[in-house]
């Protein structure tokens, strides 16, 4: 099966969100779909949602799934609002409470946030199948970046989430809470080991100087040229440069604003007496 893939890339977080469709079949899914943020005035827009809409509109689709490679640092997820316009269920993977019990603590979150997956419509298991349409698909447990990342084979298509990016790019960080090097080279380990003729999608691109964004790529074209794990790269030389690069990078600007929606499935947090929503910030605690 080759699904059909429509990207919508958002140039200011660097995001790829995917509507995946089977040709004569109008169910689809829309994966990790954002939520625009204006940190400087604490203002949400629908921005590039509406665009997933009007696609979704035009080519007489509807949505089954809207679906989660795991609760994002770099952008806010728009599920809760696209399924409010197109419906379908929001789903991650079960280990999502891992990331809602370590985040509802350091936020310390109202008493009836509970880290039990229960904002979600639906958590995949391991390895679980489940069908968009006509299409199987699978939810692969790829842990490291988070302990929580699912990657969704769809086909000859897998939508890797954070484990990769494009290969002049490499890997994803491994320095937020939960996060392992070394389970993360057991899961890009695991992508690689599919047909080399696989394709793989992309949740980012950060293309170097003099690249346009790009957002997908081959199993082989990874083995080959991934400046971090292609073959012949050692897991103990993974995690070594893995863990010094991680220790140079910054905090993603975003990541206090979206992992609280996004540990609620794109929700915002309930609003108080005066009928605002608020975030908080917590000090000194990253």
């Amino acid at each position: 099966m080759q699904p059909i893939v429509q990207p919508f890339f958002d140039p200011v977080t660097g995001t790829v969100t995917y509507v995946v469709f089977q040709s004569g079949h109008p169910e689809c899914a829309v994966i990790d779909p954002v939520l625009d943020y204006d940190p400087k005035a604490g203002r949400t827009s629908t921005t590039n949602a509406d665009k997933v809409t009007e696609f979704v509109s035009q080519h007489g689709l509807s949505v089954q799934w809207i679906l989660e490679t795991h609760a994002h640092a770099d952008h806010l997820s728009a599920a809760h609002y696209l399924r409010g316009e197109l419906d379908g269920k929001i789903a991650i993977g079960e280990h999502i409470r891992t990331v809602q019990a370590v985040f509802g603590k350091l936020f310390n979150l109202e008493s009836e946030f509970h880290a039990d997956g229960s904002q979600f419509d639906y958590l995949f298991r391991e390895d679980e199948e489940f069908f968009i349409g006509g299409l199987t698909a699978k939810a692969l447990y790829v842990p490291g970046h988070t302990p929580a990342d699912t990657a969704y084979q769809v086909g000859d298509a897998v939508f890797v989430g954070d484990t990769l990016f494009m290969p002049d790019v490499g890997t994803a960080r491994c320095d937020f809470p939960g996060g392992d090097a070394h389970r993360l080279h057991r899961s890009i380990r695991k992508l690689l080991g599919l047909p080399g003729n696989t394709r793989l999608f992309m949740c980012h691109d950060y293309p170097p100087e003099g690249r346009t964004p790009e957002w997908e790529t081959t199993v082989l074209a990874q083995r080959a040229h991934n400046i971090h794990v292609h073959d012949g790269v050692t897991e103990e030389q993974f995690v070594s440069m893995r863990e010094a690069r991680d220790a140079t990078l910054a905090m993603p600007v975003l990541i206090l604003p979206s992992v609280q929606v996004n540990i609620r499935a794109g929700d915002f947090p309930p609003a108080e007496e005066n009928g605002t929503c608020y975030l908080k910030i917590p000090l000194n605690a990253l």
